[in-house]
């Protein structure tokens, strides 16, 4: 390196300034005691004035200004050095030499206060214009003092102090890492505390590097201490440690629980196995506590050989120590093995005992909570609980799952993934003991150590029963419970808006109610919005518009924009319910809507609202029952209709377009004499027909349907209109329209809705090649086509219509259907599957029947007889379904667990199974291992499936083989349905119990299990 004096001292002016500014810089970035540093930054920033000003003075290249600078140069180093020092360090280890940074900052900057002094009184004269400046700010900088904060010192000292006593428990252990982590930033997760100490021993291991014992051996201490926390394990550490444990008592019988203590274990003193073990001078060893008392009360003698000591300072025995702690690993897991044998033991009192271990272990040593649930024994009372019916067994177990997730994220965690949740809620419901340990311990599942767990929230939201019960309890006499089940309650609303709904269908919704009715008028808007997105159930609409909800909307109607909007949307939720349409017409809500729907200027949204509401109030058949005035006087219903069908000719007002046909549909489907004011009046069919080319596939969907609604209630509407000649035609070409498959759409979607009794528009269909343009479609048709096509083919295969059955299966749509179990849409899987259930209802009239001739063995052997119709069969002749190879999709269609395709496929498979010759058809669906998948529908399928799969169940059970082979499987899900509550569906429970007694009658057992349940 060059040489100082050889350097021009404008050089090194200029290069000081620079490093003044770069370390000022970088000490802003330092995150920890970043007060001092800032500090520091800023006595360097005020120093560059200076600098730069002997820069423009022209600096006197004299020996006393050169060791001025040479000295603040040095200074100014030392401060960028430590600066990097302490930039990127562990957090933990800056906290506990908290002290000794603010003193090295401090230290620093007052040694560049010095060298500014000495630069200064170099250079006065140069100076002479900022003397003031300069000498105010060497003197600041020389009487620096900086200060860690109270909060850091006091934590420091807390851990001295530990370290010095000793203290080693580790609820010590976790008081500390927590205070640490907290303080400085850290979550306080095992993941990010492994990190954070693993930093941590690397400064351990440069300290060691520096040679620097002592401070080896306080951060080896402070590290020993930390580990101890529940937070800082090592989650894979703890299951080896474990593992290694259990490996070692596979030599002890399976029938102990714990091993005898070494005598070496005993205290001299207090003849208990020792926690912390000290050695004297002497080689005796005791318990610290128990010698620290013994010298305390004045002893000076040996307590095992009572020998005067000389020396009464104690060492810690940390190799026996180790040696202690390793024989309670063993015992621990001795008893953790115990327990788990207890409690698969399936009886009630060896499962209490197993909880009581469980809970004294947890007691003794939270890494308990650690090894149960790795030895699986968290899952294990999980599934107790949910099995058993004993309230002891139930309310222990919810204790000790308390104890099991409180304060350990893991655990929590693995309660929640094992369906802990679905096991814990219905203990919401049951006697005050077991739902106050269930809402205690959900309690403690919602909370982390940064307030409540939004992911487990949201879980819980999603338990429908979950809102049910604790509003129960909310409103229960346990005033604990009562207290913890609103503050989740409150938590689960503030989580999710949906949430208040349930609330509210649980007979909690007086609070948003009241709001509407009497709330100021932000906080009405904000409820009525939150109404609006909610989703009611009819129990719900019903309830809210007993409260009262229903007139402050209405008067609502009147404001602004946006409390119409809000508003109208609320009360087209409302008129779900027949109640509430009855409340809004009593109102007189019908004529103020529909003259806001014709006002001058209103706003399109408006307008469809309004139609929204009406379209509600045609609906379910109620037709023109509620559009009256507030006095019940029948409104004059023509001006409706014709201002209906007004919006249909204004192509700019497509969200209106569609509720006012909905609208329409609902009126028209009241009177058949409004279907003729409709039609002839209101010139409804020219009106509708154009709407079949509406680019919204909904517009299109009601408008078929009140074309096929005018084709039901008037003759000179669209049968009669269709039969004309080339009209049919023309709606042929439609389906033949390759490049237009919204048209084809469309067409299909009129022909499907069209009535099936019209045998001739059938008939004159298939003559007009309608048949085979709508086979085209479901070759090479959008998927949204072949939907529509493959509902308008329902009219060609009607069962009792064999002629059309026969052209269907002829002109090649059997293998069409069948691929569309496979491929397509929902939608067209399900129709595929109930046309394929169509043809094979006709199968067994149309099977010929086998008679043999000769030697019936030898014939028999020759000639392929259907196993399902028992005779000879084939795809066209009989539309059998087995030789159209479609049974293994029908049963592939159940496995997907899709209900709408399910539901078609079970209707379609029970045409297999004939009353006459149910054995025959039930060892088809044998086969076809058709049988555990409708088995399965009773586990996830809706009430509706469940009863299609129960009713091919009670045809399929009648063989007793099939009982027999499936009966022990039937029975246990039979059982979860019979067992249903009274506010479930008792039929489906019913119908459940029939099938249950079904088996019953083959059953082995000498106990029928339909008499207990009966009972």
């Amino acid at each position: 390196m060059m040489a100082l004096e050889l350097i021009p001292i404008g050089t090194i002016l200029a290069l000081l300034t620079n490093q003044v500014i770069k370390t000022a810089q970088a000490a802003k970035d330092v995150v920890f005691e970043k007060e001092s540093f800032n500090a520091l930054s800023k006595h360097l920033l005020d120093i560059e004035p200076v600098l730069k000003e002997l820069q423009l003075k022209n600096l006197d290249d004299s020996q006393a200004a050169r060791v001025a600078l040479e000295k603040l140069e040095a200074d100014v180093k030392k401060a960028n050095n430590l600066v990097e020092k302490y930039k990127n360090r562990a957090r933990f280890y800056l906290l506990v030499k908290c002290r000794n940074i603010v003193n090295e900052v401090q230290e620093v900057t007052r040694d560049i206060g010095r060298s500014l002094a000495a630069l200064s009184l170099a250079n006065t004269e140069l100076l002479t214009g900022i003397s003031d400046q300069v000498n105010r700010l060497q003197n600041e900088m020389q009487r620096v003092e900086f200060e860690a904060s109270q909060s850091q010192l006091d934590i420091v000292e807390k851990l001295n102090q530990g370290l010095k006593e000793q203290k080693l428990d580790q609820g010590f252990a976790n008081d500390m890492l927590e205070e640490i982590a907290r303080a400085v930033g850290v979550p306080v997760e095992p993941s990010e505390i492994s990190k954070e100490l693993a930093s941590f021993r690397k400064e351990t291991e440069e300290a060691a590097n520096r040679k620097e014992r002592a401070e080896v051996f306080f951060l080896e201490q402070v590290i020993e201490l930390l580990s101890r926390a529940d937070a800082a394990r090592d989650y894979e550490e703890v299951k080896k440690q474990y593992f290694q444990r259990i490996q070692a008592i596979e030599r002890f019988d399976p029938r102990e629980e714990s091993i005898p203590p070494l005598k070496s274990f005993i205290c001299r003193i207090n003849r208990t196995v020792m926690v912390d073990p000290v050695s004297l001078c002497t080689g005796t060893t005791c318990e610290r506590v128990a010698i620290e008392a013994w010298f305390e009360d004045g002893q000076r003698t040996d307590p095992e050989t009572g020998e005067t000591l000389e020396d009464i300072s104690l060492r810690s025995n940390h190799p026996l120590r180790q040696s202690i702690e390793e024989w309670r690993e063993l015992n621990y897991c001795l008893q953790i093995r115990s327990s788990k044998a207890k409690l698969l033991s399936g009886v009630d009192l060896s499962v209490e005992e197993a909880l009581s271990q469980m809970q004294d272990l947890m007691r003794e040593n939270s890494i308990n909570k650690e090894w149960i649930s790795i030895g699986g024994l968290t899952d294990i009372i999980v599934s107790i609980l949910g099995n058993s019916h004993n309230r002891d067994v139930k309310r222990k177990i919810l204790i000790t799952l308390k104890d099991v997730v409180e304060g350990h994220a893991r655990n929590k965690e693995k309660v929640v993934e094992s369906q802990g949740l679905d096991h814990i809620i219905p203990c919401l419901g049951r006697d005050s003991s077991i739902s106050k340990a269930a809402v205690e311990l959900l309690y403690e599942l919602l909370q982390d150590r940064s307030g409540w767990n939004a992911s487990v929230c949201r879980k819980l939201s999603q338990k429908c029963s979950t809102i049910l019960f604790l509003v129960t309890l909310m409103k229960g006499p346990v005033r604990e419970s009562a207290e913890k089940a609103e503050k989740i309650l409150m938590k689960l609303c503030d989580e999710d808006e949906e949430n208040i709904s349930c609330a509210a269908k649980s007979d909690w919704y007086k609070p948003l109610i009241d709001r509407i009715v009497k709330g100021p008028e932000p906080s009405r808007i904000s409820m009525v919005r939150s109404l609006v997105s909610m989703e009611l159930v009819d129990q719900n609409i019903m309830l809210l518009g007993e409260e009262g909800v229903i007139p402050p909307l209405l008067e609502m109607t009147s404001r602004d924009f946006e409390s119409k909007e809000l508003s109208l949307s609320a009360l087209v939720k409302l008129a779900g319910c027949h109640a509430n349409k009855e409340r809004i017409s009593a109102a007189g809500g019908v004529p103020l809507i529909l003259k806001l729907m014709i006002s001058p200027h209103v706003r399109t949204i408006i307008v469809a609202k309004c139609a929204e509401l009406l379209e509600k109030l045609s609906s379910n058949d109620d037709g023109i029952k509620f559009f009256v005035d507030e006095n019940g006087a029948r409104l004059e219903l023509e001006p409706i209709i014709i201002n209906l069908f007004r919006f249909q000719q204004n192509p700019s007002s497509q969200i209106v377009r569609r509720p006012a046909l909905r609208a329409l549909l609902g009126i028209c489907k009241s009177e058949a004499g409004l279907v003729k004011t409709a039609v002839l009046t209101a010139n409804g069919v020219s009106l509708v027909l154009p709407l079949l080319d509406n680019s919204d596939p909904e517009i299109r969907e009601i408008a078929i349907s009140l074309l096929f609604l005018f084709s039901q209630h008037e003759p000179e509407g669209v049968v009669e209109y269709l039969l004309k000649p080339r009209r049919l035609e023309a709606l042929v070409g439609f389906l033949e329209n390759d490049n237009k498959g919204d048209t084809q759409m469309a067409a299909a979607g009129l022909l499907a809705n069209l009535p099936k009794s019209e045998v001739s528009l059938t008939m004159k269909l298939i003559e007009l090649d309608g048949l085979n343009a709508l086979l085209s479609i479901l070759r090479s048709g959008t998927m949204e086509a072949k939907e529509n096509a493959l509902s308008a083919l329902f009219r060609f295969t009607d069962p009792t219509n064999l002629e059309s059955q026969r052209t269907v299966v002829e002109r090649g749509a059997y293998p069409l259907l069948v691929n569309f179990l496979r491929t397509g849409s929902v939608t067209v899987k399900a129709r595929a599957a109930a046309l394929i259930g169509n043809l094979s209802m006709s199968s067994p009239k149309l099977t010929v029947r086998y008679k043999p001739a000769g030697c019936w063995h030898f014939r028999r052997a020759r000639v392929h007889l259907c196993p399902a119709h028992a005779g000879i069969c084939s795809v066209t002749a009989s539309f059998c379904l087995l030789e159209a190879k479609a049974l293994p999709d029908l049963v592939k269609l159940l496995q997907e667990e899709v209900h709408a395709t399910a539901y078609e496929a079970i209707q379609t498979l029970s045409t297999l199974v004939r009353e006459e010759s149910p054995y025959d058809g039930a060892n088809v669906l044998h086969d076809a291992d058709a049988i555990p998948a409708i088995l399965g529908v009773l586990t996830w399928g809706t009430s509706s499936l469940k009863e299609e799969a129960l009713g091919l169940l009670e045809k399929v059970f009648v063989p007793r083989e099939m009982v027999e082979y499936y009966g022990s499987t039937a029975r246990i899900l039979l059982v979860g349905l019979t067992g249903r509550s009274i506010h479930e569906d008792g039929h489906l429970g019913r119908k459940a119990a029939r099938v249950l007694s079904q088996i019953e009658r083959y059953s082995r057992s000498s106990t029928s299990l339909v008499p207990a349940l009966n009972g």
